[in-house]
């Protein structure tokens, strides 16, 4: 995954490279699980390929000031791709990359899916009452060479996981 700065400053350039190593585990498990749906669906590998590279670099791009690892919460809501009756953007651009129209995406991924791309965790929601489950978690060190991933399904739908809220995701009850 490559990123180009902003600028043209050499500290511009070396965090935008720290911050793109940082994100990278991150991006890599949300780019494989939905690699993964769109390879259950019948997408050819040299698509699939295609549309991986380009998604990590659209998410890369798109995080870059969005990526806080000392306050993971922090910009959840900006970095979480979303379907639900609406395409989500960065889906909809990495797909026309390999000839995939919006439509023809939504027929090949879950009509309702959240999924959360946040430093140290990434989960997903399958339907608006699906559990929360985890693909990728890793402690809060100073980086991430040690972190492993709960879940790694490189030819599989990855649809298994942990089904419990991420860290620092506040339920709420309502008894009556």
């Amino acid at each position: 995954m490559r990123l180009r700065a902003s600028g043209d400053d050499e500290d511009d350039v070396e965090t935008t490279t720290m911050t793109t190593m940082m994100m990278k585990l991150e991006i890599e498990s949300a780019v494989s699980f939905l690699r993964d749906l769109l390879r259950g669906a019948g997408v050819r590998d040299g698509q699939l390929q295609t549309f991986s590279q380009a998604l990590g670099e659209l998410l890369a791009e798109r995080y870059q000031h969005h990526w806080f690892p000392d306050k993971p919460c922090k910009g959840s809501g900006y970095r979480c791709i979303r379907i639900n009756h609406k395409m989500d953007p960065l889906l909809g651009q990495a797909a026309t990359r390999i000839g995939l129209d919006k439509l023809q995406l939504f027929r090949l991924l879950p009509s309702e899916l959240t999924l959360w791309i946040d430093p140290f965790e990434v989960s997903y929601r399958i339907g608006e009452d699906g559990s929360i489950c985890v693909l990728y978690e890793a402690e809060p060190h100073a980086f991430h060479p040690a972190a492993t991933p709960i879940l790694e399904a490189p030819h599989g739908l990855g649809l298994l996981g942990r089904s419990s809220p991420p860290r620092g995701y506040a339920m709420m009850t309502v008894s009556g």
